[in-house]
């Protein structure tokens, strides 16, 4: 039987819910979504990990001199994730 038969497709995950009105979230991936300002600036990444306790929210910003992702936080409600994006 063919690998392509037996693997399932990643599904995307609805943007998560954010309470502030001075950010908003921009798909960027599956699982990634870039924080914007109200300028649209880009304040970082959300990025959605699985936990087996969970969802967890992990804030990150792009390294452009590596072209990765440097974690910022990581946290269980996306509010957290974003906060520490907007005050760091």
């Amino acid at each position: 039987m063919s690998d392509s038969l037996t693997t399932v497709p990643e599904v995307p995950l609805a943007p998560p819910q954010i309470s502030s009105a001075r950010e908003h979230l921009v798909r960027a991936a599956h699982h990634l979504w870039r924080v914007q300002d109200r300028r649209n600036h880009v304040l970082g990444h959300l990025r959605i990990v699985a936990d087996p306790l969970g969802l967890r929210y992990r804030a990150e910003r792009l390294h452009l001199a590596t072209g990765g992702f440097r974690v910022v936080g990581e946290f269980w409600d996306p509010d957290d994730a974003v906060a520490v994006l907007r005050s760091s």
